[in-house]
Parts: structure tokens; C-alpha cells; sequence
């Protein structure tokens, strides 16, 4: 269960809407809060984009464009960030989409999160990025979750389902053989039907990112008309705490939300849409 029927659904006070300046950002579906710089976050474009991560101030201003290189944009869903092996903040680009439920391979690309130029407006290019290859252990799913847990540094994905019956899935320790490792099943998660002015109640099942607060404290997954946030406990599995019903956030309308972050102080979330004009939200929480 994600949601407890009569709770109180939270309307956090969202500062007024930025527009991003930058209308190479068309499809925001992902936002990642940058551990290197304060008030930057990194975002990407869905499907069919170029491979290419774009960094934001937190204006809606556009810092730098990272390519990526070895890379294709298959059907990048989400960004998330985190430390490598050596501590270093790192990026994690998740290519998880899958509409169509045929691929038989995801790809998920990690890179050194980049410098960011001194003119904003040259394109840059990213180190070459570790790639790791998944597969899911029985049928196919489509995903657009790619969330780093900051102190166990586990990656976690999770499907996207119509009918709100969404696993969630940890993603192994990678061989780098170039083998594809298969994920491993944590939990499986539900997401009722709730309706909402602007948004059928069927948008309220389909799940389209997350993200772990910086404290490991809180989880957040957004659909497209809410989100939803489990306080984690740390006497608990993710599993046994993802258990209780979700707390319900309603986010401001957007066209297409499909991407949301923590903030540094582990309360505030940022989210963005896709679709032009694109807008960033800053959700200011006591």
C-alpha cells in the first residue's frame, strides 16, 4: 500500500514557476542536485535526445552542456547522483525506458560528474563513462526511476506499470565483464488510482522518477499528478519500511512531471516537466 485513504494530502508553497531559458531542454525527465556545486542540478532529455546532460542553476539558467561520449540516448529516463568506488561525485544516467517492453538489455552510464566551463555556451564533453548493462529477471518492464541511496550507495530502479503495480529493484554489484547482471527483485509497490483536477486518476499509478533524500532518511517517487514520500527507518529494511502507506505530496500541475530531487536540506524538492515551456519548481517544506 502507498497511500493511507482520508490522510491529509500535503500542498507544499512552491516558489512561482522558472522557466528554463534553454528550449534545447524539451523533455526533462530527470533532475539530479549536483554534489560538486552549490545551486546547480544536472537534467537530461527523454528518448531520442542527443547524449548529452545539461546543467541548471537554480534560475532556470543554463550552465553547461556535457556530452557524453560512447553513449546513446536509447531512452534516458533518469539522473541520479553519488560517490564512485573512490568517493568522487559521479553521475548516473539512467537508460531504463522501454515503452514497448522489447528491450532485453538497460544500460545505465556512470561518469565523473564534469567540471563545469567557464563559457556556458561551448559544448563540453564528459570523461568516457563506465557503462553497465542490466536485465530483469523474468519479464520485461518499462522504468523511468533511477534512484543512489547515499549511504549504502546501492542503486535502485523501479518499473513503471499502468495499473500501479510497480517493483522495485536493486541493482547488483556490476562484474564489468560486459555481461548484462540481472536485478534483484526488493519489493513490490502499489500506487492506487487517485484523481486529480487537470490529471485522469489513472496518472496517479504510472511512476516517473525519484530520488533518496541526502540523509538516506526519506524516499520520494513521483507520478505524474503526485508524489509520494516514505520516511525510512533505520532499525528497518527499504523493503519493511517501504511497507507503511506513502505520505502524498500535490506538487503544482505540470503538463508531464517526470522528474524530481531532494535538496540539500533533505525537505525541499525541486521538480521539473517535460514539454515546452519547461519549469523547474522549488517546493519549500517546514
Amino acid at each position: 500500500m502507498t497511500y493511507q485513504a482520508g490522510a491529509e494530502i500535503e500542498q507544499p508553497k512552491a516558489d512561482k514557476a522558472i522557466i528554463l531559458a534553454d528550449k534545447r531542454i524539451n523533455e526533462s525527465s530527470g533532475i539530479a542536485k549536483s554534489l560538486r556545486y552549490p545551486n546547480i542540478f544536472w537534467t537530461l532529455n527523454d528518448s531520442g535526445g542527443e547524449p548529452c546532460l545539461f546543467a541548471i542553476d537554480s534560475q532556470g539558467k543554463t550552465v553547461a552542456k556535457v556530452r557524453v561520449p560512447k553513449a546513446a540516448n536509447f531512452d534516458w529516463e533518469d539522473i541520479t547522483g553519488g560517490v564512485d568506488d573512490q568517493g568522487k561525485p559521479s553521475l548516473y544516467i539512467g537508460d531504463i525506458g522501454d515503452n514497448l517492453k522489447v528491450r532485453g538489455t538497460l544500460q545505465i552510464y556512470r561518469i565523473p560528474e564534469p567540471d563545469l566551463p567557464k563559457d556556458p555556451n561551448k559544448e563540453i564533453q564528459s570523461a568516457e563513462p563506465e557503462i553497465w548493462h542490466l536485465a530483469y529477471p523474468k519479464k520485461r518492464h518499462n522504468a523511468e526511476c533511477l534512484m543512489m541511496h547515499p549511504l549504502t550507495r546501492e542503486l535502485y530502479l523501479l518499473t513503471k506499470e499502468e495499473d500501479g503495480e510497480s517493483i522495485l529493484y536493486r541493482v547488483p554489484k556490476v562484474n564489468h565483464s560486459g555481461q548484462a547482471v540481472i536485478l534483484e527483485k526488493v519489493t513490490g509497490l502499489s500506487f492506487p488510482a487517485i484523481a486529480r483536477l487537470g490529471k485522469s486518476p489513472g496518472m496517479a499509478r504510472e511512476t516517473t522518477a525519484g530520488d533518496f533524500s541526502p540523509d538516506g532518511r526519506h524516499l520520494i517517487i513521483a507520478t505524474y499528478s503526485y508524489l509520494n514520500e516514505w520516511t525510512l527507518s533505520p532499525t528497518q529494511t527499504l523493503a519493511e519500511s517501504l511497507q507503511a502507506p506513502a505520505h502524498l505530496i500535490e506538487p503544482p500541475l505540470t503538463l508531464q512531471m517526470e522528474a524530481v530531487c531532494y535538496d540539500t536540506d533533505g525537505k525541499s524538492l525541486w521538480i521539473t516537466s517535460e514539454q515546452l515551456p519547461t519549469p523547474l519548481y522549488h517546493l519549500k517544506r517546514p
